[in-house]
């Protein structure tokens, strides 16, 4: 390739070197830290890290075609660069083609494709097939093959010229294109169709040998036995080629396709004797055709009808028919015996014509051994190819014992052996008519998938479907996919079905498994597109209560760091909701993106790990608040936003200072001003297990006994929501009106398999003398909405005063955050709160005594009446934005869920979630 500079002939750069040009060649690491690469002086004249495009950036890992090269990443590009002073790179790349067998299109395309087609079937079967079918409709069968399978070659070109295709054959077409589960099921079945077709050529082979062993009466047992011996031999003999290597059976193909010509040809030119020529026999031949007017020649005589036309034509006809017979006769042929016993002679029972009306029969006879032999040494070539790439790609882990190969060629002998196990099974059947069917059905299936996958791949309009073969059309692919189906069912339906079935069974089996592998393939495809279609569609439709749902934003941290959150979150959304987990990595954003972005595929894989339905965002922030806020704000795609907000209960917020309170509390303001719903867990064991997980990869000792105690108790805590719950109860205490969720949520609870066995409870507050006509009218409430609860209770003492043993705890939490004001003086006071205003002031206290109290009663209530609850609902009050200081607030929150089995916190938006009107 040339090198122009930019100046048109002007000086060139003395820095440039064109050997630099090339990219360099880097090792793979699968270290989280990259040394930055040295720079070098590139095509662009100066000291740059960048690289000009070159094919081996984008070649796969563990190409056989070429090195993979890893070009600098963005951050290495765009981070302070920092000066190394060795060069990473790797040696020169190892030669893994030396050695390797490959073929141009000429032996390895043109070569097969020409003894498949010239097969057992134009030189045994051709005559069979007018003999049965007549001129007319054998014609049609030709032509309908053709076009199925000229359908099938454009599609197949289309998909051959959308990236490199590797080993499998039409199994790694389909399921690179259609994934795992379609590829997988056709796979086996398109592996199997090849065996049997070894067994379909080397009976025809084996019955063009007992038909030359008949003429001269050297029969060794049988007929039927003579195929099976004749046709296990040859097998074994053909295994042999095979297992020597592809350069062996490329030189058979070769001197088979010599011979298979030369039969082909062999009445192909013309042998005129005595002075004839074309014309001659023409006009010899000629006056047979002209007694077809004999009828025309009387038309006037003729009885005038309607249909007198038709009369001339159809007893036209088998006057020509007739006309064949007398020469038959007038030749010597006798066809009296065809009365009495089975006919040996026309198109229909002597399936070797071909060599009767050949010009050397000898060659024909050669032609139909060459054509046999090649096409069944393809297929046993072809059957353990495709096998091995599918049991490379380790979808059947059953069957992965076949992928082994043997030698350069990497030749799969295990598979050649099972091959030939099947190709034997099959021999032993001995006619040709039985087992040509069993692989049509095979053959046309992927075929079918063949062209579907084309049409798929054009449908889901992906960016990577850009074949280099333009002359296809979806449209036609998709018709060709349709008519092999039709093909199949007309042939035989309830071979069909069985063919249907197995691939059924098989797709199923793979999509349970879920084989960890991603193709691209344009099921992927068109699954975006399909999500896109409907979030779009979903945001043109305006909410409705009817279709709420909570979608919920669960801010976890790690997806291994609260286990017991994620599982609950889970158990609301399950498979039908939105459910986001979250994590703020709080710092400097140069010091934690890398940690960041090393973190969201980790995270989403432990999810599906997990089985999991739900999705996995991350952020990167000065501070925790400043990064929730960008979560609640910026979550979701149209629609599908969340609703919920739900994050655990800080336990160590005594400790924790008071920076740390303010942003948690203000996290709840944000929810609440963002009209999201809010849910907040509190277990007593705690939620957080991260520093245990970091334990289990750290390599430090054991730690004390009784951490370690602790720690045990912590992670079967963090477990609880995972397993099926016991029998018991979810206990809601409804005492504030949000709109519904805090009804809705358990009630969605009790739907799942886990929570079955659990009944709700209600619990609410109610006026003093009129608690039956508040049980009343919530039992009518709950009818119409269609919410069965086993119990309701009405509290009608809540204002009552709490215990002083309760005050004191509540007064022990507070101690530490208060101001104590009240024996200093105005100067004082203001400056004390200058310097801490996060402090709770006795003023506070004063002006909220009633609703603390309320907090410490309602424990109470709890303890006394839902200690034995599986899980305990409880509305959450509300802290007016300046006006309740945080540690007043945590204090409210901790001592209405201390001491508790699980407790959860909800105070829907005030809209509803429920209706009663259908």
């Amino acid at each position: 390739m040339e090198r122009f500079n930019s100046n048109k002939g002007g000086h060139i750069n003395s820095a440039y070197d064109s050997n630099l040009d090339e990219p360099p060649v880097y090792e793979e690491t699968n270290d989280d830290h990259r040394t930055v690469r040295p720079s070098v002086i590139s095509a662009f004249g100066h000291d740059t890290l960048d690289r000009v495009p070159h094919i081996d950036f984008y070649r796969n890992a563990g190409s056989m075609s070429g090195h993979r090269a890893v070009r600098p990443s963005l951050q290495e590009l765009h981070d302070v660069f920092q000066k190394v002073s060795e060069c990473r790179c790797s040696a020169a790349p190892t030669d893994d083609m030396k050695g390797m067998v490959k073929f141009g299109w000429i032996r390895g395309v043109l070569v097969r494709c020409m003894l498949n087609i010239w097969g057992v079937m134009l030189f045994i079967r051709l005559s069979w097939v007018f003999g049965q079918a007549g001129w007319g409709l054998g014609i049609v069968i030709i032509a309908l093959s053709c076009v199925v399978t000229t359908i099938t070659g454009i599609s197949m070109s289309a998909i051959c010229t959308n990236g490199v295709v590797r080993g499998g054959g039409a199994y790694y077409m389909i399921s690179r294109s259609l994934g795992p589960e379609f590829g997988g099921s056709i796979g086996l079945i398109f592996a199997f169709a090849n065996a049997v077709g070894v067994s379909m050529y080397v009976v025809g082979f084996a019955e063009t040998v007992v038909d030359l062993l008949k003429e001269n009466s050297a029969i060794m047992v049988d007929e039927m036995n003579d195929i099976r011996i004749i046709g296990c031999i040859t097998i074994v003999l053909l295994l042999g080629i095979s297992v020597a290597g592809m350069e062996w059976e490329a030189k058979a193909q070769i001197i088979l396709l010599v011979i298979l010509l030369v039969a082909i040809t062999s009445n192909f030119t013309p042998a005129f004797r005595d002075g004839e020529t074309f014309f001659s026999v023409f006009a010899i031949f000629f006056p047979a055709a002209t007694g077809i007017l004999a009828g025309a020649n009387i038309s006037g005589d003729l009885r005038v009808t309607f249909s007198y036309r038709e009369d001339i034509i159809n007893h036209t006809t088998p006057v020509i028919c007739n006309g064949s017979t007398a020469v038959a006769c007038e030749l010597g042929y006798d066809f009296s015996s065809c009365e009495v016993e089975k006919c040996k002679f026309g198109l229909m029972n002597n399936f070797q014509v071909m060599t009767l009306v050949s010009g050397f029969g000898p060659l024909i006879i050669a032609g139909t051994f060459s054509a046999t032999l090649s096409s069944a040494l393809a297929s046993l070539v072809s059957a353990p190819k495709v096998f091995q790439a599918l049991c490379k790609d380790n979808i059947y882990r059953a069957l992965h014992f076949f992928a082994k190969g043997h030698g350069k060629n990497n030749e799969p002998i295990r598979g050649y052996v099972l091959t030939f196990i099947i190709s034997v099974a099959f021999i032993l059947i001995g006619d040709l008519n039985t087992i040509a069917p069993i692989i049509s059905n095979f053959f046309l299936a992927s075929y079918a998938l063949i062209n579907f996958s084309c049409f798929h791949a054009s449908y889901a309009k992906s960016p990577g479907w850009r074949p280099a073969y333009k002359y296809y059309n979806m449209w036609l692919s998709l018709m060709g996919a349709l008519l092999c189906c039709v093909v199949m069912f007309v042939i035989n339906w309830w071979a069909a079905l069985l063919t249907y079935g197995i691939e059924f069974l098989l797709y199923i089996y793979v999509t349970v498994k879920k084989p960890d592998v991603n193709w691209g393939s344009s099921t992927q495809a068109v699954t975006f597109v399909s999500a896109v279609s409907n979030a779009l569609s979903l945001s043109g439709v305006e909410d409705h209560v009817k279709n709420f749902r909570p979608q919920i934003l669960v801010l976890t941290g790690s997806t291994r760091s609260r286990p017991a959150l994620l599982d609950l979150a889970h158990s609301f959304s399950k498979n039908y909701g939105l459910c986001i987990t979250c994590e703020v990595f709080v710092g400097p954003r140069s010091e934690t993106v890398d940690e960041m972005n090393n973190a969201m595929e980790k995270n989403q894989l432990l999810l599906k790990k997990k089985k999991r339905k739900a999705f996995y965002a991350a952020v990167a922030c000065d501070n925790f608040r400043e990064g929730a806020e960008s979560l609640l704000q910026a979550s979701g795609l149209g629609r599908m936003k969340p609703n919920t907000l739900m994050i655990g209960f800080k336990k160590n917020w005594r400790t924790a200072g008071a920076e740390a309170v303010q942003s948690y509390v203000g996290i709840l303001h944000d929810a609440f001003d963002f009209e999201y719903g809010t849910a907040m867990l509190r277990v007593n064991q705690g939620l957080d297990v991260s520093h245990i997980v970091e334990a289990e990869v750290s390599v430090c000792g054991s730690p004390p006994p009784q951490v370690a105690k602790m720690n045990e108790k912590l992670v079967e805590a963090s477990l609880q929501f995972k397993k099926k719950q016991p029998k018991g109860t979810i206990d809601v205490w409804w005492l504030f009106d949000d709109g519904g969720l805090t009804l809705l949520l358990p009630y969605i609870l009790t739907t799942r398999k886990k929570w079955k066995d659990c009944k709700m409870r209600i619990f609410m507050a109610g006026q003093p003398g009129r608690s039956d006509l508040d049980k009343e009218e919530m039992k009518g409430l709950l009818k119409k909405f269609r919410i069965n609860c086993s119990d309701i209770n009405v509290f009608d003492d809540l204002h009552i005063k709490p215990r002083s043993e309760s005050l004191k705890e509540l007064q022990e939490m507070i101690e530490p955050f208060r101001l104590h004001e009240g024996s200093k003086d105005a100067d004082q006071i203001r400056a004390l709160q200058k310097e801490q205003p996060w402090k709770v002031t006795d003023k506070e206290l004063s002006e909220f005594e009633e609703k603390t109290h309320l907090q410490v009663r309602l424990n109470e209530l709890l303890k006394e009446h839902s200690r034995s609850a599986n899980l305990i609902i409880v509305s959450m009050p509300i802290a007016r934005k300046e006006t309740i200081s945080d540690f007043l607030y945590m204090a409210w929150l901790d001592i209405l869920t201390k001491d508790l089995p699980p407790t959860l916190l909800i105070r829907g938006n005030h809209k509803s979630v429920l209706t009663f009107y259908s």
